[in-house]
């Protein structure tokens, strides 16, 4: 190897070692993919390819792994997540009944299937605005601290 050949070698060490660096602070797996495929230039360089061509293959290698390994990688390590909503997209579809009764001038409150009470009013397009108390409603969105409720559908028998 001559001078060239070291300082070549040198750059694609330092440069996997900068990446890898970076993906561990960043955690998306870019920048190791992109580590590898200048790992893939190293190789290359220490098989004695010029660095033209040790660049090439860098390249190449990145944009494969990128567009095929990480996509994959990303949806592997996805499947894992819990499935749960929380917070207030888990209230969204939750079941509640009337607790404390609406009226013309003022919202009520409902309790929902979790054990809290919320500050509640009817959805637009809602018939029925003052139904009884134990009225079973279903959460429809939530804005600020009232909970937007419709009527739960009654089942047919």
């Amino acid at each position: 190897m001559n001078g060239i050949d070291w300082i070549q070698t040198i750059v694609w060490i330092g440069l996997v070692l900068l990446l890898g660096v970076v993906e561990i602070f960043t955690l998306d797996f870019i920048f190791i993919m992109l580590a590898a495929g200048a790992a893939g230039g190293l190789i290359a360089a220490l098989l004695g390819a010029p660095w033209w061509l040790s660049a090439i293959i860098s390249a190449v290698l990145a944009l494969v792994l990128l567009s095929l390994v990480r996509p994959r990688l990303l949806l592997m390590l996805g499947r894992g997540a819990d499935p749960h909503r929380t917070n207030i997209e888990g209230l969204i579809g939750l079941p509640g009944t009337v607790a404390v009764a609406f009226t013309s001038s003022a919202p009520g409150q409902v309790r929902l299937a979790n054990g809290e009470t919320w500050s509640a009013r009817f959805a637009i397009g809602t018939t029925d605005r003052t139904p009884p108390l134990g009225t079973p409603v279903v959460v429809e969105s939530i804005e600020g601290s009232t909970a937007v409720v419709r009527l739960a559908e009654r089942a047919t028998k």
